[in-house]
């Protein structure tokens, strides 16, 4: 096949503002991760060749949570090739919504819905903090 490019790993995260049918908030979704690192991450998971990142996000929000993600915006790209500790992994972080009661699979071992000011801190794996104090700071 010839010479082929090395490159970062190209993932997406969400970060799930979820509501009940009535429209008010409850939280944010976070996972449980079954694999190492362990801990509490935001869903999302690796982007896959001849997919966009907006429906890699909806996909794999689908895929671990059982939830119709709607991306309202892009938060950022987190790069630093330390986030992540099996490999150099970028990540494309959208920020958007969801309504029902969300179901682990896949890769989550568990869902669980947090109020903003119940985020466990302590708990959160790769740069997962670092990407929800910019999400708090700019806003819902």
């Amino acid at each position: 096949m010839g010479w082929q490019p090395k490159t970062p790993f190209l993932a997406v995260d969400g970060i799930v503002k979820l509501f009940d049918p009535d429209g008010n908030f409850r939280g944010i979704v976070l996972i449980e991760r079954k694999n190492p690192p362990k801990g509490l991450a935001l869903p999302g998971g690796f982007v896959e060749v001849g997919e966009t990142v907006e429906s890699a996000v909806v996909r794999e929000i689908r895929e671990e949570v059982n939830l119709d993600f709607k991306p309202e915006r892009i938060l950022g790209v987190f790069s630093n090739p330390d986030r992540d500790p099996r490999f150099h992994v970028v990540s494309v972080v959208f920020v958007g919504h969801a309504v029902g009661e969300p179901k682990a699979s896949s890769d989550a071992k568990e869902v669980k819905v947090f109020k903003l000011e119940d985020i466990p801190w302590n708990r959160l794996v790769f740069d997962h903090a670092e990407i929800l104090r910019k999400f708090l700071f700019e806003g819902l």
